[in-house]
């Protein structure tokens, strides 16, 4: 008799789970049996059956929903929509990333197939030509905005920027078919973009990224990045601006990048190094002004450190640092340390989805690649949060197995316990 009052009340309590209160109408005080409801489903109750999420729904969860509602009604992102809004939408891309789908059709036939479980999350699965014409049309910044939103919950319990943090900062091509040529033609051989990243090695996570065409130069993007007073900027060849790297000395910017060799440079001090390392050089010099009726860099008179390294491959490196006080083996391991940003681009590339696209426009790509990092800063959320499973890739692979099923991300590679045997029935010897 318990039992069933219990199931009966739990199913009134779901009833009043909405908005409206049944006080007024009928003078009974609903928040009691909204709270009785609640605590059967939930499982207090003594036969109450427990309600599980889908993994899915979990991620879901880590999102600032907030946030991402009000850079929808800044930019008119949903003006005009009909079925599909611009939350189905981040949540449909969302699953390709998490999921792998290869194509929009893939997209839709497995959300198609988790429809049902598709409601708790308030979205549905959408037709292929919508979803095509929402990747054109709908505004990539709101994206681009939902990312930083995501950043800033991923660093809600780390420290600010200080003269410890380092940024490093590079870029990677990204190929592209020929059906995107009339706005990201490179060359005769290819056809592509640049994802430009400022990457935390601390927090293994990126800070700031913008997309480009392939052909444009990488100082382009690295120049509208903003600049953190006090932090280490460690960045390679390509980057080699005199006046950028006078805007990160007067923000008070440590910076470590190698010198290029037609940027000769006057030796004013000679440093003692350990013999036999890779450090085989260390110097105190002044670069020389390059193009002096034409060009003025901030480093004319300005002293700067030079320190030659050699690499496992032989090759010497000629670094360069404003840096004129810590040890030479301080900074060749800051330039040593760009080789994280390298293998962020290689894992984002093999795990997630930016290698073959959904679409073909400018706005298609730029939604693409930031829902892309989002999903990256998701999983990392996510995994630090639990503790079963120690590497990233493992437990982006585990995600992308268990999706859509009711487990909990702190049971995710776990075995499930065996179930319960009733001493009551009889056992079979097959033997």
């Amino acid at each position: 008799m318990l039992n069933r009052t219990a199931v009966s009340l739990a199913k009134l309590g779901s009833l009043l789970s909405g908005s409206v209160l049944i006080d007024k109408e009928h003078g009974v005080d609903s928040s009691v049996i909204r709270e009785l409801a609640g605590s059967l489903e939930h499982g207090n109750g003594a036969n109450a059956m427990r309600h599980d999420n889908t993994l899915f729904h979990q991620i879901l969860k880590l999102i600032p929903w907030g946030a991402f509602e009000r850079s929808v009604d800044k930019h008119d992102a949903d003006r005009g929509v009909r079925t599909l809004t611009t939350k189905s939408h981040f949540v449909a891309l969302l699953h390709g990333q998490l999921g792998g789908a290869e194509s929009l059709r893939d997209i839709v036939t497995r959300m198609e197939s988790h429809q049902n479980r598709l409601y708790h999350l308030g979205v549905t699965a959408p037709k292929r030509s919508t979803l095509a014409d929402a990747n054109a049309q709908r505004p990539a910044v709101v994206f681009a905005e939902l990312f930083e939103a995501v950043l800033k919950q991923a660093n809600s319990g780390l420290r600010k920027a200080s003269a410890q943090a380092v940024r490093l900062i590079d870029s990677s091509r990204i190929s592209l078919n020929a059906l995107s040529r009339d706005w990201a033609h490179y060359d005769a051989t290819c056809d592509g973009v640049k994802l430009h990243i400022v990457y935390d090695p601390n927090a293994a996570q990126p800070v700031h990224f913008a997309v480009s065409p392939a052909r444009e130069n990488d100082l382009v993007q690295a120049k509208r990045f903003p600049i953190e007073p006090g932090a280490t900027y460690a960045f390679d060849l390509g980057y080699c601006s005199f006046s950028w790297w006078g805007e990160l000395d007067a923000a008070g910017c440590r910076f470590v990048t190698r010198l290029r060799k037609n940027s000769p440079a006057d030796v004013l001090e000679e440093r003692v190094v350990a013999k036999d390392g890779p450090i085989i050089a260390d110097r105190i010099v002044r670069v020389r002004q390059r193009l002096q009726h034409t060009r003025k860099h901030p480093f004319r008179d300005r002293d700067l450190r030079e320190i030659h390294l050699v690499i496992a491959t032989g090759k010497t490196l000629r670094l360069i640092t404003n840096d004129l006080t810590s040890s030479a083996e301080v900074i060749a391991d800051l330039y040593r340390t760009r080789w994280e940003i390298e293998l962020f681009f290689r894992w984002i590339k093999q795990t997630l989805r930016i290698r073959k696209f959904v679409g073909t426009s400018e706005n298609a790509v730029r939604i693409q690649i930031a829902v892309a990092l989002i999903a990256y800063l998701l999983l990392g959320i996510a995994h630090a949060a639990q503790k079963a499973v120690e590497g990233r890739l493992a437990f982006a692979r585990i995600v992308r197995a268990n999706l859509m099923h009711r487990k909990s991300i702190h049971a995710l590679g776990i075995p499930p316990p065996p179930p319960d045997r009733n001493s009551s029935q009889m056992q079979l010897a097959l033997c």
